[in-house]
């Protein structure tokens, strides 16, 4: 009872956060399993066609290097295992995601020699110590514990070794914020639901977008897991953002 009170009164972002926590993961497979032959498509709308070069940005900090090795956490359709597997052919690379209808196309658009496995981000399947780069892209705002979804990042990095992430927060505020906010709540709903055919799943963005953090506190977080030399950089008034950092060589 205690709890739905809580519910009852919180504010419309405290309601959002709240069962954005509750979220079921089996729901959050079907749901990406029922967009995924239009995933890509809707991203490249909604960002303007700036999900390219934010993908690009991701890889060249990942640092990447013949014979590196390099797991993509949430991969989805692979486009970042894509950009990487260009940029850097010499490179071990490893995709991980927990829908197979997603992995169903990354298979078909990246290399062969490319390494896709089914698995979750909160138990990576890995050993300690197995890469020198981790990344993600738009997959932490989606995990029911981030704090313990960069503790395995950082458990499987090498010393030195860099994490990536590409997420999703709040807006920031600014002259156009009530046009991003419009954009965020209405545009993207509604081009879901022509797109893909399934607007729920894009009335959950914006819902998970507010209650995800900032890209300030998600580099504190990562700061908080252990990593070191953390930085952030932020996109379309901070509702995209990028954090890096390293794990400590020690």
């Amino acid at each position: 009872m205690q709890g739905l009170l809580a519910l009852y009164t919180a504010s419309p972002l405290e309601y959002a956060a709240c069962m954005y926590r509750r979220r079921s993961t089996d729901g959050i497979v079907g749901m990406f399993a029922d967009i995924a032959g239009r995933y890509d498509l809707m991203n490249t709308l909604m960002s303007f066609g700036m999900d390219k070069r934010w993908r690009k940005r991701v890889v060249r900090l990942a640092r990447l290097f013949p014979g590196a090795a390099m797991l993509d956490v949430g991969a989805g359709t692979g486009r970042i295992t894509l950009e990487a597997a260009r940029s850097c052919p010499g490179a071990r690379i490893v995709a991980l995601d927990i829908t197979p209808e997603m992995m169903a196309i990354g298979r078909r658009i990246t290399p062969p020699w490319v390494s896709w496995d089914l698995g979750g981000a909160l138990r990576l399947p890995f050993p300690d110590r197995s890469f020198d780069a981790v990344t993600s892209g738009f997959m932490v705002r989606n995990v029911p514990d981030a704090s313990l979804s960069f503790s395995e990042q950082l458990r499987v990095l090498k010393p030195g070794g860099t994490v990536v992430c590409l997420d999703a927060g709040p807006l920031g505020q600014g002259m156009l914020e009530p046009l991003a906010r419009f954009h965020l709540e209405r545009i993207i709903p509604w081009l879901g639901a022509v797109v893909t055919g399934h607007a729920q799943a894009y009335r959950y963005l914006p819902d998970s977008t507010k209650a995800f953090m900032d890209a300030e506190r998600t580099a504190s977080l990562m700061r908080e897991t252990g990593f070191v030399e953390v930085g952030f950089e932020r996109y379309m008034l901070g509702a995209i953002f990028i954090v890096h950092g390293r794990r400590p060589l020690s």
